[in-house]
Formats: C-alpha cells, sequence, structure tokens
C-alpha cells in the first residue's frame, strides 16, 4: 500500500467559523467527518486535524503563508485512483464553494 498526503484548503474565515461553535455544534459538525472516516475504515492512517497560522520559509526569512491550508488527513490505497475514490463526497467540499482538497502521494525515501 501506498500512502497519501490529504491536504484541506478553506478560506481563512471557515476556520474563525469553528472556533465560535458551541462544543455541542463542533461535535454535530464532525458527525459528516466520521461518517467518512468509518467508510475509509483502516484506510485513513491519520485523521489529521486543523491547522492554522501556517510560515512560509524562504533563505530570505519568514512571512505568514498564503496557501489557506487548514488540516490534513492520511490515507493509504494500491494507488492514486483509490486515493481519489476515498475522497470522493467527503465532508470538507460541501462546507463552502471555495474548499478544495490536495492530495499527494507520499514518495519513499531512497536507502530509508
Amino acid at each position: 500500500m501506498k500512502k497519501f498526503i490529504v491536504i484541506y484548503h478553506a478560506p481563512g474565515e471557515a476556520g474563525m467559523h469553528t472556533n465560535e461553535m458551541t462544543p455541542e455544534q463542533q461535535a454535530k459538525g464532525m458527525e459528516a467527518w466520521m461518517t467518512w472516516a468509518k467508510k475509509c475504515g483502516d484506510k485513513l492512517v491519520d485523521m489529521g486535524s486543523q491547522l492554522a497560522n501556517g510560515q512560509s520559509l524562504t533563505a530570505a526569512g519568514s512571512s505568514a503563508s498564503n496557501k489557506q491550508v487548514s488540516g490534513y488527513s492520511v490515507l493509504q490505497a494500491n494507488d492514486m485512483k483509490e486515493a481519489i475514490s476515498l475522497l470522493q463526497g467527503h465532508p470538507h467540499l460541501a462546507y463552502n464553494a471555495e474548499c478544495s482538497i490536495e492530495v499527494h502521494e507520499s514518495m519513499p525515501i531512497p536507502g530509508m
């Protein structure tokens, strides 16, 4: 099995909206995510978490990231086609028209 890194993108206000929710509202919002996780079964290696306050680093220094990365997950699948099939109907895409998902195959490091 191959490993795939799933990166969630959302506009900045999406994270602020979540922070304003009550614990009950947050739990209700997670129901769709838990349904998706159950559908993936053991192919969901790491549910991941929300991400915030990203920094972009270069040789010249650092600055706030403008990539709108809002979270990540880790999947395992036989190939990219299967990984993408596991992301069909993902609740992140239903939140906002600006939300998107990237999926990248994690390539093994030679000799490791």
